[in-house]
């Protein structure tokens, strides 16, 4: 009896404790994160010693479930409080970045909605809050930490500005923007990782849909971003290669090679042909067109050359032929890969030169390729380019030298027979459309 009234007692006690620590970390007069997290820390050790009963850890749990909202809220207020006090537009005009933020403010910002913003930050905020300089913790919060580095990379602002919108220092503001790049291209690379035998099935389906097309696995394309650290002050630009499906998504990037090479030279260059050659991409069973046994291929423009899997259009095709419908399709194409160009051209950082160093300019093509996906993912479009307007001012390859390496003329003559077939299959589609 005498132990039945000693374990009520003491069940008793151990609720009052919970109550109280809980209220106690809870306290609204508290403004210390450090005691917060002292205490925070402190809470479960206290349950290991006093709580033993299932009853018992169920309480645990939730309080300890409920200390961690209170935390994420408390972080959430404080991005909040400091956002609140952010002027946007070069101060014209004061916007707000809590739970009243304007769409437009946010897209013209950030590049996104505030949801997508909210899913983002809720995806990176491990990351974001576990890397910050050694002896140096920031505390700032996920949210804060991703505003600061979007608005570099969605308006190009320099940090001094940038430290001046978000009350932070120069160093602060150029730590967040190069962590969230980090964090991008190491930790979520794979959303532009995307050539699979299942992830390129679904693409060339999409492909011969849309245009008539077999077995084609995406639309190669190249850009070249100005640069002008490391150069003496004179401004050079750097060269990047694309790989995308029909919904202008990027499903492989490469950059950092001179800006100078062709887009030829560009592509023997990269881990893609070289993949290719090897097997290792593109190696899928062929399907048959006309008898003519069509392997996975990619298309890609005049700057190309003719290979078995890259079909360039034709030169000078006569009108009405089966040359001139390939050519069509191929048009029809490759707007998703100019859409994607002028899409990252849009990005702030990338529309002018670059006024860094190398590899943290490729840092920059990376992260925006990635948020890019990131958004069509979510079907967030604000950063997706509506009108493509004059390509030909983002697009610097016609004005350098093609390739002159030759190809095997063995090699040209199958690539060829490829092209005829799969030119007359263009046809025949445009035909059943009434387009050709």
């Amino acid at each position: 009896m005498e132990s039945r009234k000693l374990s009520a007692l003491l069940s008793s006690l151990v609720s009052q404790l919970l109550v109280v620590l809980i209220l106690f970390t809870r306290n609204p007069m508290s403004d210390s994160d450090s005691d917060s997290r002292r205490l925070g820390n402190a809470f479960p050790v206290v349950i290991h010693h006093f709580l033993s009963s299932q009853e018992a850890a169920a309480a645990a749990a939730a309080a300890i479930s409920l200390l961690s909202a209170s935390h994420k809220r408390r972080k959430r207020k404080r991005f909040s409080d400091q956002a609140d006090d952010l002027y946007l537009h070069g101060g014209a005009t004061l916007r707000r970045l809590g739970p009243y933020r304007s769409p437009d403010s946010f897209r013209n910002c950030f590049k996104m909605t505030s949801s997508t913003f909210e899913w983002l930050a809720g995806s990176l905020e491990p990351l974001l809050d576990c890397r910050d300089p050694v002896g140096s913790p920031l505390n700032l919060s996920a949210e804060l930490r991703l505003a600061i580095g979007l608005f570099r990379l969605a308006t190009g602002s320099d940090f001094p500005g940038i430290a001046r919108q978000f009350g932070v220092s120069e160093s602060v503001s150029r730590f967040c923007a190069k962590q969230l790049c980090r964090v991008l291209c190491t930790d979520f690379r794979f959303w532009v990782n995307l050539l699979n035998p299942g992830e390129l099935d679904s693409v060339s389906a999409r492909f011969e849909d849309r245009f008539g097309l077999p077995n084609c696995c995406g639309v190669i394309g190249c850009t070249r971003f100005g640069i002008g650290r490391e150069f003496g002050g004179e401004e050079r630009s750097i060269a990047a290669q694309i790989l995308v499906d029909s919904s202008s998504r990027i499903l492989s990037i490469v950059a950092g090679f001179r800006g100078e090479k062709s887009d030829s030279r560009v592509l023997k260059l990269s881990t893609l042909f070289k993949d290719i050659g090897e097997k290792r991409l593109l190696n899928s069973p062929p399907v048959y067109v006309n008898g003519v046994a069509v392997e996975q291929y990619l298309i890609g423009n005049g700057n190309y050359p003719l290979l078995p899997w890259l079909m360039p259009p034709f030169e000078d095709p006569v009108p009405g032929s089966s040359e001139e419908c390939f050519n069509r399709a191929v048009d029809g194409m490759r707007i998703s890969a100019a859409k994607t160009l002028v899409s990252l051209k849009n990005w702030g950082v990338l529309s002018k030169p670059i006024d860094d160093e190398v590899k943290i300019g490729v840092a920059y093509i990376g992260a925006c390729s990635i948020l890019h996906n990131a958004l069509l993912m979510r079907e967030d479009y604000s950063a997706l380019a509506d009108e493509l307007g004059n390509y030909s001012l983002y697009d610097q390859s016609s004005q350098l030298d093609r390739d002159s390496s030759s190809v095997d003329d063995s090699v040209t003559q199958m690539s060829s027979v490829i092209r005829n077939a799969l030119a007359s299959k263009a046809k025949e589609f445009q035909n059943s459309k009434n387009q050709c």
